[in-house]
């Protein structure tokens, strides 16, 4: 009886500094991102910054992606979240499905100020990122320069390791086959090229561990299990730098994807939250975060100033990019549940 007597005490003393403060007291500011170090390094150069300008609380809170969440939000009315940082398919669903308010690129320096692929009616492009080969340069001294070397266990012996689905895996497969970067979804988008790919899955099979989160990987790498695999650009830098490793990247065949900052459709802090996106869109605010993690930059201007040492690890760098294919958002949404299904059937044989 003790404790709920005081939590009936507590309940009642919050109902009434809610009655007092009244229906009108606006809600901060509030932004969400993904967590972690990369959480860490934004609040430092976009959040707390931005509040020290504005002279505004801003509030950071993490999510783990997934369209389902922001339709729940946007559909009950007045989202607890203002601008959301989103993959490239929940932006093109969420636009689709009104979820996001448009953009006013004008107010953002224009849309040739910004790599096209981060230029959307309503997104702004946040970060670059990018799946590579990765290999460990103090066992291979002259490592893989393509997806067909990757495939090929006579000249590299020992296991490989992919992600465990067929976005980017089939992708590879066909580059592995010869097909060129430039060329993957014409070939992808047949009936042919989705054998082509699983027939070329099939030569590497025996040879082929599958990883399901962004830091088996590099675990496979270190300890030995794997020869090589395909990561994420951001952790082989990210651990070469806290862990002294010599991982390697192998840009060629990479396929690089922008995640957009969105303003939620009804926020109550939509023009500040658009404040924010074009105070994060800056060039020189953007420059800050090769330092803390080898993210691309969206702005064209941003890696000017980026020192040369960071500037070689981000994959908007201009020679990280020659060889390099932009993941086809459109053909994944289009084709990923039958995909999925034909990749999980091929798996099971």
């Amino acid at each position: 009886m003790k404790f709920k007597n005081t939590s009936t005490i507590t309940a009642l003393g919050l109902l009434s500094l809610a009655l007092a403060a009244g229906p009108g007291v606006a809600r901060d500011l509030t932004i969400a991102s993904w967590g972690g170090n990369f959480q860490d390094a934004q609040r430092e150069i976009y959040f707390k910054p931005f509040s020290n300008v504005t002279g505004k609380p801003l509030l950071d809170e993490a999510w783990d992606g997934g369209i389902g969440v922001l339709q729940a939000k946007v559909k009950a009315g007045n989202p607890s979240w203002d601008a959301v940082e989103v993959e490239a398919d929940e932006l093109s669903l969420g636009c689709a499905d009104g979820l996001f308010e448009k953009v006013d690129w004008d107010k953002l320096g224009g849309k040739d100020a910004f790599l096209p692929s981060a230029v959307s009616d309503c997104g702004v492009g946040a970060i670059v990122w990018s799946t590579a080969i990765a290999y460990d340069g103090a066992k291979i001294a002259d490592g893989p320069k393509s997806w067909a070397e990757f495939w090929d266990v006579k000249k590299f012996p020992g296991k490989r390791a992919l992600r465990k689905g067929p976005k980017y895996t089939l992708e590879f497969a066909l580059m592995a086959d010869g097909v060129p970067a430039d060329k993957v979804y014409d070939v992808l988008a047949t009936p042919e090229g989705i054998d082509r790919a699983f027939a070329k899955l099939d030569a590497l099979k025996p040879n082929l561990v599958w990883w399901t989160s962004g830091a088996q990987p590099l675990q496979l790498l270190a300890s030995g299990e794997v020869a090589m695999t395909s990561a994420y650009n951001g952790r082989i830098t990210g651990i070469n730098r806290s862990e002294g490793r010599q991982f390697k990247v192998v840009w060629p065949g990479s396929i690089y994807a922008v995640d957009s900052w969105v303003v939620l459709k009804g926020a109550e802090n939509k023009d500040a939250a658009f404040d924010f996106i074009a105070f994060a869109s800056k060039a020189e605010n953007q420059a800050k975060l090769p330092q803390y993690i080898a993210y691309g930059l969206p702005n064209k201007e941003a890696g000017k100033s980026v020192p040369p040492d960071q500037l070689a690890d981000l994959p908007t760098t201009e020679a990280n990019m020659q060889e390099a294919v932009s993941l086809d958002t459109d053909f994944w949404i289009d084709n990923s549940e039958a995909l999925t299904k034909r990749f999980d059937a091929w798996l099971a044989q």
